[in-house]
């Protein structure tokens, strides 16, 4: 009856983290560019008390054995980098990807960041930031004095109409980076990740070439959580957590009942 408690107990911690993943996605249900997460469980080492397929008698075999897990636990939390909802804002410093690929920033360690968010606006020099830390969008652009309007083209070119010109200038491109495998990038927060030898190296092009996304201005990419889907995961990681709740009681209940008849 005693493993029985640490097989439960380890049920329980893996739905703590599973709910607590959930509420993560429940909480960033309207932030820019946020990708949902998900708990990757798996089980736990067996105790083999028969081998399948070992030797029963001299003529026979055992067709399957005997093999008591020892519980599961959670292994991963796996992002999943679907398209989110298009939210349109018409401000010309907003952007989105429609498709793979992320923008990069430059973090003020001289790291590189990359992100989904593409809320952006301009700092006192004119250069374009992000709008809730100011980091640096990479390549770096700066726009000239006297800007009246700024255009983002579909291919990341960005085009500015000056006060006294007539016509316009391009004074930089916005780029886009992919990885072999995003979910191996590292969370950081602020709407960032990073590289990691599990991404794979960032491979950096044109937007709308080489299965890199188009660039749409004055749109955002809302969110990718379904707060549906994700309340009906929190209900079924409720009930898994009461029901290893349940075979701690029933376990506990049963040794009370051993200790007063002995």
């Amino acid at each position: 009856m005693i493993p029985a408690l640490w097989i439960s107990k380890t049920g329980l911690d893996a739905q703590q983290t599973n709910i607590s993943q959930i509420s993560n996605n429940l909480a960033n249900a309207s932030t820019v560019g946020y990708k949902k997460g998900r708990a990757i469980f798996e089980d736990l080492l067996y105790q083999n008390v028969n081998q399948p397929g070992g030797q029963s008698s001299a003529n026979s075999t055992l067709p399957s054995g005997l093999m008591i897990g020892a519980g599961a636990k959670v292994v991963a939390t796996q992002k999943t980098f679907t398209q989110g909802s298009v939210q349109t804002t018409d401000n010309s410093l907003d952007v989105m990807i429609n498709g793979r690929g992320f923008f990069e920033v430059q973090l003020p360690d001289g790291t590189t960041g990359y992100t989904r968010n593409g809320q952006f606006t301009l700092n006192s020099e004119g250069t374009l930031v992000t709008t809730g830390e100011g980091y640096t969008v990479q390549p770096e652009i700066q726009m000239p004095a006297g800007t009246q309007s700024i255009t983002i083209g579909s291919d990341g070119q960005v085009s500015v109409q000056v006060t006294g010109q007539t016509a316009s200038q391009t004074v930089g491109q916005l780029t886009v980076t992919d990885f072999a495998n995003p979910v191996g990038l590292q969370p950081i927060g602020e709407n960032l990740y990073l590289a990691t030898q599990g991404s794979g190296d960032p491979i950096q092009g044109i937007a709308g070439t080489d299965g890199m996304g188009t660039i749409k201005q004055g749109m955002l990419e809302a969110s990718n959580v379904n707060a549906t889907e994700e309340l009906v995961n929190l209900i079924q990681a409720q009930r898994v957590y009461e029901m290893n709740s349940k075979v701690i009681s029933s376990v506990d209940q049963m040794l009370q009942n051993v200790t007063q008849q002995l």
